[in-house]
């Protein structure tokens, strides 16, 4: 079947601009209606609602801190996020997901603790919490304790064959570590 006869709809709609019948169409940004008199008449009109950011519940007692209206949540186009009545004027906005602290100190700079976060393509890593001053990131689940090998004051756990196994999370040393 051509993609032709998948978008010849027949519309009992009438172009509110001209009076000629709506037909649907197909563009770049997916199928819509348009009038059937083009290009004499212009008009086109998407077929879904543009639903980018639509309130889905207002959160009672929750304030924003910035203009101290009421605080909702919405629907985006990358997901839910909480954000304030009076966005977009008011810029204030905030994640629903929070990273997950561990009580692990960063081995890099000893100062930051690590958090679990998401990759933008949905993967999970761990990472110092003082980004950008410390870069520190592992892609594997952290464990305190220190390498019996090289003393790095810390290990990740990774899934082999043999079942859960523990690492050292330096590159340069890397080797398994008993769990005795």
């Amino acid at each position: 079947m051509s993609k032709a006869t998948l978008f010849i709809h027949k519309s009992t709609e009438l172009c509110p601009e001209c009076g000629a019948e709506l037909v649907m169409r197909s563009g770049k940004h997916g199928p819509f209606l348009g009038c059937s008199h083009y290009p004499e008449c212009g008009y086109i009109r998407p077929l879904k609602p543009q639903a980018d950011g639509h309130v889905v519940k207002v959160l009672d007692g929750q304030e924003c801190p910035l203009c101290h209206s009421t605080m909702v949540l919405r629907q985006g186009r990358y997901g839910m996020f909480i954000c304030c009545s009076d966005y977009p004027e008011c810029p204030h906005t905030e994640a629903i997901d929070k990273p997950d602290e561990t009580s692990i100190s960063c081995p890099q700079c000893q100062q930051g603790k690590l958090l679990q976060r998401k990759s933008r393509y949905g993967k999970t890593f761990h990472a110092c919490d003082r980004y950008p001053e410390c870069q520190f990131a592992i892609n594997f689940t952290p464990i305190a304790g220190e390498c019996e090998y090289c003393h790095y004051p810390l290990l990740i756990q990774k899934k082999t064959a043999q079942g859960n196994k523990l690492f050292c999370a330096s590159k340069a040393c890397g080797k398994a570590v008993s769990t005795d």
